[in-house]
């Protein structure tokens, strides 16, 4: 009884903590409750891919040096920047297949106490050759998806700064301004380039009419001689009757606008301008590898395309016109329902599916 009586205090003041609290409410209500518990496999990976990143910058440090060969103590003065502790030539020795460690190759260093280098493996060397070769054959296409993507902003130029956002979506390698721009000049001009790095641009030198064709127009012109004019093409649930419908309006209600086309801006039309910035992301997600784009880094291009269509606005170059959000609100709170979670999880495996 002594016993119950000391014991029922504890109990009452574990239960009036905050976080047990909320803990016995989830466990009452039959809600799941997050796990601390961290995934083998999961951890397993992001270590691995810790190790290439960090093996990869020293792959690119060596790369920048014309014999490929650097002191060990310059990677022990940056070895703090690779999120990496302790002593750099550990970790150099702990990839023996990768990286190879020598005395000085000059002879300066004498006995044993010299001066350690670092460098390539013969295997290594032979992979970063083969990666070089690979580079240079798709180089034309990185120029080709370069300058589309600069024939699509606006003044047909783009910060370094921003474009280094995309350049994994893009297939562009780390130093794609030292073997683009020097190798296409005709196309490729850097502007301010003793400036400072947020200042720095890449503008492009001439129009190209060979390479101002979309994809939707691309696609339609395979299509053969009858084929339809270009349109968008959606894959919508069956039961997304709404959102089908104000598709087809919006495809079928006013004529394609190519997101190339420079006599767009002479159109009042709102509709006009909906459509090309439409065709805009349409074809910038066509010039990515995969495909796909982060939300947040679309994002800056599309507040740059809002600001632009407020400035038009306000100079009167586009007729606002009022559209009713009655349906869209309903169709959203629907949406939410739990009833139609598993309608969205369908139709994003289906928008977001590689294949």
């Amino acid at each position: 009884m002594a016993m119950a009586t000391k014991t029922k205090p504890a109990i009452q003041t574990l239960v009036s903590s905050p976080s047990v609290f909320f803990f016995l409410l989830l466990q009452r209500r039959g809600l799941a409750v997050w796990s601390m518990k961290k995934d083998p496999a999961l951890e397993a990976a992001l270590f691995r891919n810790r190790r290439w990143i960090v093996n990869n910058q020293i792959k690119h440090l060596l790369l920048r040096l014309p014999s490929r060969v650097a002191p060990v103590r310059s990677l022990q003065r940056m070895y703090k920047t690779l999120d990496q502790r302790g002593r750099a030539l550990n970790w150099l020795r702990k990839y023996p297949s990768c990286f190879d460690t020598f005395p000085d190759p000059g002879g300066g260093g004498g006995g044993g106490d010299g001066e350690l280098f670092f460098g390539f493996t013969k295997r290594m060397a032979a992979l970063v050759a083969e990666e070089e070769a690979a580079l240079d054959a798709s180089e034309p296409a990185m120029a080709r998806r370069l300058a589309k993507l600069l024939m699509l902003a606006r003044d047909r130029r783009i910060r370094v700064a921003k474009l280094g956002e995309l350049k994994r979506a893009l297939g562009l390698p780390d130093d794609y301004l030292l073997r683009l721009l020097p190798n296409h000049p005709d196309l490729f001009r850097l502007v301010n380039p003793y400036g400072p790095c947020s200042a720095m641009e890449i503008e492009l030198a001439r129009w190209a009419p060979d390479l101002a064709v979309s994809a939707v127009e691309a696609a339609a012109a395979a299509s053969g001689a009858e084929a339809p004019p270009p349109r968008f093409v959606c894959s919508l649930p069956h039961s997304w009757v709404r959102s089908r419908a104000r598709f087809d309006e919006f495809n079928e209600g006013t004529p394609y606008v190519s997101p190339y086309a420079e006599d767009w801006a002479a159109s009042p039309a709102m509709a006009d301008s909906e459509k090309r910035a439409v065709g805009v992301v349409h074809e910038l997600l066509s010039l990515t590898l995969y495909k796909k784009l982060s939300i947040v880094k679309l994002e800056h291009f599309r507040r740059r395309q809002l600001a632009n269509l407020e400035k038009r606005r306000k100079r009167g170059e586009i007729v606002s016109k009022q559209v009713k959000e009655e349906e869209d609100c309903d169709q959203v709170s629907a949406l939410d329902t739990v009833e139609k979670r598993e309608e969205r999880k369908r139709f994003y495996k289906v928008l977001f599916d590689e294949n």
